[in-house]
């Protein structure tokens, strides 16, 4: 049995997915203010998100070994420092390349909190309680772009948006430090019969046909939740001329769609099924795109968009919760780092492509990017479900 965390542990894990949350929300609101500053491209953003990429893979790809040797309580506290350390360098860049190279600092912090909060919750919890971990980022996105209009509607510096975020995550961290020696990782039934993670490597799990399946998969819908997140907002204020306060607003509800979808879906995992709650997602993700591109009044338009949001919501949570039985207990703390890894990546190129596409062929390509990028990742779920695919996911013998 999966030993229970004291409530205050959940409650500060819940804490530290809102604070991972705020900073790509306020991103989606505060590019154009960052864009028009620095004097850059449609496209440029691809650099920060490059940068913080590239961080978000160093820190999910060792997220086993890292945390096998410090322990899920300082990896949690160094991580949190290390995300602030980025977020307030934002607030101060001098120039856009600086701003870049914080974005690694950025990316290094908020991937060991994402993978190591989701290890510890896959490691002690149930499925119903990683949907809702995963709510609290949907409601620090849904905030994001809430503080960056607050903020901008009063002619203020977008980088007070990125003060106040980097305050919650000082916080934070000082709640992390406060309850250091709390926090434990769920241990195997049998240590002869289980390794530990650090016996388990890397290359070990990446011979696991599942690893590479999981990988991919989080690339896809991940990549979809962040370039809906971050393009909304530019497509519906330049290219179909909807006032900046009201597309703001839309912002966030796209990423409050995503919340209450990982709340109720965090409620009807135990019931429904994870197969068939990932299938229903990825359909209404399909859907919800198609809605974005044909868009015949602005309204339904913006119904699209809340509909991805709400659609996309299980896949993340549902699959890292699905790990440990897909791939084995041995080797989930690696694979979880690994789809981390590609949820990164998916962060990082998709919403560059459709930022590329964009600067090029103009914002309205926006909406057939999400159409066309959805149906292979649906499609991708399903080859994923037969049975025969599943038998052959057995651990690699010596």
């Amino acid at each position: 049995m999966k030993p229970r965390s004291s409530a205050l542990l959940v409650g500060l894990a819940f804490a530290g997915f809102v604070a991972l949350g705020l900073p790509g929300g306020a991103l989606n609101v505060a590019w154009p203010s960052i864009r028009d500053h620095f004097a850059l491209t449609q496209d440029a953003i691809g650099t920060l998100l490059l940068t913080q990429t590239i961080g978000y893979l160093v820190a999910s790809f060792y997220n086993g070994r890292i945390l096998s040797r410090l322990g899920i309580g300082p990896f949690l506290l160094t991580s949190t420092i290390v995300f602030g350390v980025g977020l307030g360098a934002y607030a101060l860049a001098p120039t856009w390349w600086a701003m870049g190279l914080f974005g690694l600092v950025s990316g290094l912090g908020s991937g060991a909190i994402d993978a190591g909060l989701n290890t510890y919750f896959a490691a002690n919890h149930s499925p119903s309680l990683m949907n809702w971990l995963h709510a609290c980022f949907g409601m620090g996105a849904t905030l994001g772009p809430q503080l960056a209009t607050w903020i901008l509607a009063r002619n203020l510096s977008w980088r007070w948006a990125y003060a106040v975020i980097f305050a919650v995550q000082a916080l934070l961290g000082a709640a992390f430090a406060l309850t250091l020696r709390r926090w434990r990782l769920g241990q195997p039934a049998s240590q002869e019969t289980t390794p530990k993670p650090t016996d388990v490597r890397l290359l070990d799990t990446l011979r696991v046909p599942a690893v590479w399946l999981g990988i991919a998969l989080f690339v896809g819908f991940t990549g979809l939740e962040g370039s809906a997140g971050q393009w909304g907002y530019v497509l519906f204020t330049e290219a179909r001329k909807v006032p900046t306060t009201t597309a703001g607003t839309w912002i966030s509800v796209y990423w409050a769609s995503l919340t209450i979808g990982r709340i109720l879906f965090g409620i009807a995992a135990s019931r429904i099924g994870v197969t068939a709650l990932v299938r229903a997602g990825m359909l209404g993700m399909v859907c919800g795109a198609a809605l974005v591109w044909w868009s015949p009044t602005i309204l339904l338009g913006f119904l699209g968009l809340a509909m991805m949001g709400f659609s996309v919501a299980p896949l993340f949570p549902l699959s890292i919760s699905d790990t440990p039985r897909q791939v084995g207990s041995r080797h989930a703390p690696n694979a979880i780092g690994f789809e981390v890894a590609g949820a990164s990546v998916g962060l990082a190129v998709l919403p560059a492509l459709a930022g590329a596409l964009a600067q090029n062929l103009g914002l309205e390509t926006i909406g057939p990017f999400l159409l066309v990028a959805s149906i292979p990742v649906f499609a991708l779920h399903e080859a994923s479900i037969p049975g025969a695919l599943r038998r052959r996911n057995t651990e690699p013998t010596a």
